[in-house]
């Protein structure tokens, strides 16, 4: 316990009342500075209302559970996807069919044992690296060939935009309050229709209407948590599940989460009590995967096409787009040496 004004890592009054002061602090900046000038610079640019589309087919995990996570009824962020704008009908979402969710490789520059047409549920997953592409230095890439270190990821075979635009929409679509009267009062003040949030400019601003739906929502979950130390639930973990004598020799599992850039699911297969298979799909693999065997493109791809630049050599057109996703893909790719050799293979006995 941190006792005086010295700093600690335990739970205790003094902490708790730091993160009460952070709480409100986060909400009076979100409120008073972050979304009124988010609106206030999207005023100069609503041509962007209606550039950088892409998709339109949206996919959220589902995030912050009042009853567990296996209760995915009670999410603040529902689980599901959106196709095609119809915000009417959110298309249920299983994130353990090997039918639902599969990775391909048909322009990537990876190999499957089953071809590089097919796709696998990460369950099976393979990350086999071949690359073909040009030594570098290089000026282009072969499109209709392999051309990126992304796998495709699909639901029921249809490409996926994640993050904060398809959180925000699915708040929207599911009836969620706050969500709606937020997105209104932005469309009103920008003087642009509801189609204006499948854009790079709606893209932008659901990433802010998103901070203060969350900002607003911890100050309940604060509460929760002080009235639960008061009856005397002080209980963090599941210690059980930590003592590796009940651990099963073979399982298989998954977890999920929203990360700020979207949708974040791990799938790992245990086998004679050790990892056999873990295949991460993260959210820059959703969105900025190459196009698949049938052709389809991936978020990023779809969102530029059409993209007009001003001035070939300075293309900020195409980074306004690519930016209102908040790119990385620091996890989404695998490192070699400029041999092709790993630099760090960990063994855990």
């Amino acid at each position: 316990m941190a006792s005086g004004g010295e700093a600690g890592t335990a739970v205790s009054l003094i902490g708790l009342q730091e993160v009460q002061n952070i709480i409100r602090t986060m909400q009076q900046f979100v409120g008073e500075v972050y979304v009124p000038d988010t609106l206030a610079i999207a005023g100069f640019y609503k041509d962007w209302a209606a550039l950088g589309e892409g998709l339109g087919n949206f996919m959220t995990y589902g995030e912050f559970p009042a009853k567990g996570m296996r209760d995915i009824d009670a999410l603040m962020i529902p689980r599901g996807v959106i196709l095609g704008r119809d915000l009417a009908n959110i298309q249920p979402l299983d994130l353990h069919a090997d039918s639902q969710i599969k990775e391909y490789v048909a322009h990537s520059w990876y190999d499957y044992s089953v071809g590089k047409d097919e796709g696998l549920h990460p369950y099976r997953g393979e990350t086999t690296l071949h690359y073909t592409g040009p030594n570098p230095p290089y000026r282009n890439l072969d499109t209709n060939a392999s051309y990126s270190w992304l796998k495709s990821p699909r639901w029921n075979g249809q490409a996926m935009e994640v993050g904060p635009l398809a959180r925000v929409l699915m708040l929207y679509a599911s009836g969620h309050q706050q969500t709606r009267d937020l997105v209104g009062m932005a469309l009103k003040k920008l003087d642009v229709p509801l189609p204006a949030l499948y854009s790079t400019l709606g893209r932008t601003a659901a990433r802010t209407l998103e901070t203060k739906i969350i900002a607003d929502a911890m100050q309940g979950w604060y509460d929760e948590l002080i009235a639960n130390i008061k009856r005397g639930d002080v209980r963090t973990f599941n210690g059980k599940l930590w003592d590796p004598s009940v651990w099963p020799k073979a399982a298989k599992g998954a977890g999920f989460t929203e990360a700020p850039r979207g949708a974040l699911g791990h799938w790992v297969v245990i086998d004679n009590g050790r990892i056999a298979n873990h295949q991460a799909v993260v959210p820059s693999t959703w969105n900025a995967g190459p196009r698949d065997a049938n052709g389809q493109d991936g978020a990023y791809e779809a969102a530029l096409k059409g993209t007009r630049l001003h001035d070939a050599k300075q293309p900020i057109e195409i980074l306004r787009t690519i930016h209102s996703f908040d790119p990385c893909i620091a996890c989404a790719v695998h490192v070699v040496d400029p041999d092709g050799e790993e630099l760090v293979r960990v063994k855990v006995r």
